[in-house]
């Protein structure tokens, strides 16, 4: 047994001096790379270049995941850039971010390198301001009538473009509203009239509008104001005590530094007090004031003035005959009556009917003719068809005072010396209605809590109105009352239209594209 165990001793010395025998080199580069294991970044493999994308010390060549995002190289769809999501959305199994080919992230056909939308479906590239970014993806104010709904306001074949609160204006109600397009660079341009001012909105790009700006009342608050233009300077009226007219040089809205800034009147008018209408004609350079009170001598009848020289107003008399005139649509005739072409006819919505004026000698005004009508509650105004041939008027009253649905009565005008009654069109509600104004061969209708509608008045002829189309800006309801659109003008070469809304603000719509 001792011998034995000497025997193993002996051998174990034997091989542990040989094995460290001076004479044997130690391997100190293993893979063979020309880098001593002490410096290479991957002893085990050969990594000539010492690639080491990750900056981790481990060359690329033996690290399991050489972008440091969590994900081992065998499963990584893009090992040397992190993508820790592992996103692909066009399932080439190449990440999205080191994939460079051209994939088509929508699906709508056209390559994200050339897609103006490339997350968002948009393969007819609609881009309507024209920005680089696809309609389709971008920020808006837009909102398509779509199943009858935009952005919650019912609606048929109009969308809505913009819509501003009345807290924006720091206003409790709006009234009405009016537009001016500037000449000199087609910008457009929105005054709404307020329950304590009157606001200017640059509607141009209604995308990006620009609150303007706001001149305060003349005097004290008002429910009603109203605003018409007139060689680029809007003239505005209140039933604010005192109020007089206020002349604005619309102008000055082209170079705002500082907005919204408070604006003051470029003149005060104050040979009247109150006033509850302004009424201009273009053609021939005067205002009508209607529904004065306070230091007008004539009862509420037409104040003439010339404001040929917008910031130098002159009162030039007026016309009492006709008694009191809620509001008037003044024009330069040129309609089917010759008799009277070329002079300037007043029709006056006078509460209980309708007068026709011949007001071109403002030193003699006449009257030429008077009619009324059936259920006469509120004759509130009225506006010529554009062939002068039928003047549609709407009774503010009648659906509160007799129960039908919204009536407005049509005249035939052909021969201003005998007027008569043509029809009576109803809609589709028993909301009230308020002012209304033809453009081309649609009669747009502000109608309180029906909101605007469209009325195609092309087929007077044969008695046939028929509404093509609307806008509920006041969506609680349809009932007979004084809430949701006071105003609504038609007027701008965009086609775009403005709406003054009593409790939901400014709103922009335009007709849907076909």
């Amino acid at each position: 047994m001792l011998k034995t165990f000497k025997t193993i001793i002996f051998l174990f010395l034997f091989s542990l001096v040989f094995s460290c025998s001076p004479d044997e080199k130690v391997n100190n580069d293993r893979d063979d790379d020309q880098i001593v294991n002490s410096s290479d970044n991957c002893p085990d493999t050969q990594n000539e270049d010492q690639l080491d994308s990750d900056n981790d010390g481990i060359g690329d060549l033996c690290d399991d995941d050489d972008d440091n995002d969590g994900v081992l190289d065998t499963d990584d769809n893009c090992p040397l850039i992190a993508n820790p999501a592992q996103t692909d959305v066009d399932n080439d199994g190449k990440g999205d971010t080191c994939d460079n080919d051209d994939d088509d992230s929508d699906n709508d056909g056209i390559k994200d390198s050339e897609d103006n939308c490339p997350n968002i479906a948009n393969p007819n590239q609609e881009d309507e301001n024209n920005d680089g970014i696809g309609d389709a993806c971008a920020s808006t104010n837009k909102f398509v009538c779509e199943n009858g709904i935009a952005n919650g306001y019912p609606c048929n074949d109009y969308d809505l473009l913009l819509n501003i609160p009345l807290a924006t204006f720091s206003a409790s109600a709006g009234n009405d509203s009016w537009g001016w397009t500037d000449a000199t660079n087609g910008k457009e341009y929105a005054i709404m009239g307020l329950n304590n001012g009157t606001a200017f909105i640059d509607i141009t790009d209604t995308e990006n509008p620009v609150y303007l700006g706001k001149l305060p009342t003349a005097s004290v608050n008002s429910s009603w104001r109203d605003i018409k233009v007139y060689k680029d300077h809007a003239f505005i009226v209140s039933e604010a005590s005192n109020h007089g007219m206020q002349v604005f040089d619309l102008t000055r809205l082209r170079n705002v530094s500082n907005t919204p800034a408070t604006f003051t009147a470029d003149t005060n008018f104050t040979e009247f007090g109150k006033a509850h209408n302004i009424v201009i004609n273009e053609t021939s350079g005067y205002a009508y004031i209607v529904g004065a009170s306070g230091n007008s001598t004539y009862g509420g009848g037409p104040i003439f003035i010339n404001i040929q020289d917008p910031k130098n107003p002159v009162s030039e008399g007026g016309f009492s005959e006709g008694g009191y005139s809620h509001d008037a649509q003044v024009i330069t005739y040129n309609g089917p009556d010759t008799d009277y072409t070329g002079k300037e006819i007043l029709i006056g919505s006078n509460e209980n009917e309708v007068v026709i004026a011949d007001i071109t000698d403002k030193t003699t005004p006449t009257i030429i003719s008077t009619i009324s009508y059936s259920n006469v509650a509120y004759a509130h105004q009225g506006w010529f068809t554009e062939d002068l041939k039928y003047f549609i008027l709407g009774d503010e009253l009648d659906e509160r005072d007799f129960g039908n649905n919204t009536r407005s009565i049509i005249f035939d005008f052909t021969d201003l010396d005998n007027p008569s009654h043509h029809f009576d069109y109803f809609g589709n509600t028993a909301a009230i209605d308020h002012n209304g104004y033809v453009k081309e061969n649609i009669y747009y209708q502000a109608n309180y809590t029906a909101g605007v509608r469209m009325i195609d008045v092309s087929n007077g002829d044969n008695k046939d109105f028929n509404e093509v189309g609307f806008f509920d800006t006041y969506p609680n309801n349809n009932n007979t009352a004084f809430n949701g659109v006071w105003n609504v003008y038609p007027y701008f070469p965009s086609g775009n239209i403005i709406i003054s809304d009593i409790d939901n603000g400014f709103f922009v719509i335009k007709k849907s594209n076909p």
